[in-house]
């Protein structure tokens, strides 16, 4: 598959996003669905350095993997270093760009490591599943943890994907970052690693729906 890269919310918003959203229930009634991704479908990575791929080389990255693994094209939109503001920034440019079908988001990181507020980084996320939205497109969200001897991801991960009605990893970085096995360094997966979690995500379109 050809692959490219791309180099305070208020309550009322919160509130009109969800009212908004139509999401898709899987057949097991418990987690969000998503359509069926067709053949030629798009689908936009977009986050920091864990979908740039930093530790691996470019064809290791997991929108790289995704896309062999799912037969679907895969745009890797990972900016290295990037807080969540910038990428609320950066977001619409991209989707006017690409047009895709389906966002697998996983961003944040650097707001966490950085101790910046943490609400805001939460805003920035829900505004960046309204743009998303707005433009026709599905969200898949990915957690990252919080540092500590035993990593979890991040509260308000878990409350976005519930508010918000998303499909949802909260585990998967934080597995593959408390194994050395997977990493290059302390905060980013090797070629290994990424590969787990390009099977993670194709793990949840399946179970979503989306393939």
């Amino acid at each position: 598959m050809v692959l490219r890269a791309i180099g305070q919310v208020a309550p009322l918003v919160r509130l009109a996003v969800v009212a908004a959203a139509l999401p898709f229930l899987s057949a097991c009634g418990s987690e969000p669905g998503l359509r069926p991704l067709p053949r030629d479908a798009v689908v936009l990575a977009f986050g920091n350095s864990l979908t740039h791929g930093t530790g691996a080389n470019p064809e290791e990255s997991y929108p790289s993997v995704l896309s062999r693994l799912i037969g679907r094209e895969v745009i890797n939109a990972g900016v290295p270093g990037e807080v969540t503001a910038a990428g609320l920034q950066r977001l619409p440019a991209v989707l006017d760009s690409v047009s895709p079908h389906l966002v697998v988001l996983c961003h944040g990181g650097n707001d966490i490591l950085r101790k910046l507020d943490l609400r805001a980084a939460e805003a920035n996320l829900v505004e960046m599943v309204t743009l998303i939205r707005a433009r026709g497109a599905e969200v898949v969200l990915l957690g990252v943890p919080t540092p500590g001897l035993f990593l979890s991801p991040a509260e308000h991960y878990e409350r976005i994907a519930d508010e918000l009605s998303l499909p949802f990893d909260g585990e998967i970085v934080a597995e593959l970052l408390g194994d050395a096995r997977f990493k290059s360094d302390t905060i980013h997966p090797n070629a290994a690693g990424y590969a787990r979690l390009a099977q993670a995500v194709e793990a949840k379109l399946r179970s979503a729906g989306a393939i």
